[in-house]
């Protein structure tokens, strides 16, 4: 079950949504294999730190972020990842990689990834690691998030071949 405040904000804000359930996952490549969907329709809530400001970045699952693409992107100076025990601190109520990637809801500026912007539908966290809601990319664009490039490709590590 999605967190009341979470579906209040959706409500207030007007945004379509469907929750989903699911079995327990802890990543989004995880998430995409359990709802039978490519990982691209995924999207995954990075938190990041520059200075004394929080920013939100969200992307697909199947991508990385390029701390300098973003540094870029927000003009900001050493944007890092921020420590799970600040993210506890600072989103009570949510599971540590389930954030939902509502900047507004956490009054955080927010930053979609363009490849993801692209797609019709996506999969977001709802704040559980067994629920998640499927709604569309431009309703987080109208939730205040900026379009912006900042993800490349995750590489995949190819088994090495073993010498005969």
């Amino acid at each position: 079950m999605i967190p009341a405040k979470l579906a209040t904000f959706l409500n207030k804000n007007q945004v379509k949504f469907a929750e989903v359930k699911h079995r327990q996952v802890f990543t989004g490549l995880d998430k995409a294999a359990t709802l039978k969907v490519k990982p691209n329709l995924i999207a995954k809530t990075l938190i990041m730190k520059a200075g004394r400001n929080f920013f939100m970045a969200v992307l697909a699952a199947n991508r990385n972020l390029d701390k300098g693409k973003f540094k870029k992107a927000t003009k900001t100076k050493n944007p890092d990842f921020i420590s799970e025990r600040l993210m506890k601190s600072k989103f009570k109520g949510y599971k540590i990689g389930a954030i939902p990637p509502l900047g507004g809801l956490f009054k955080l500026p927010s930053w979609l990834d363009r490849g993801l912007a692209k797609e019709k539908l996506v999969y977001v966290s709802a704040g559980t690691y067994e629920d998640s809601l499927k709604l569309s990319p431009k309703a987080l664009e109208k939730l205040g998030m900026v379009k912006a490039d900042f993800s490349v490709r995750k590489e995949i590590a190819k088994p090495k071949k073993k010498k005969r």
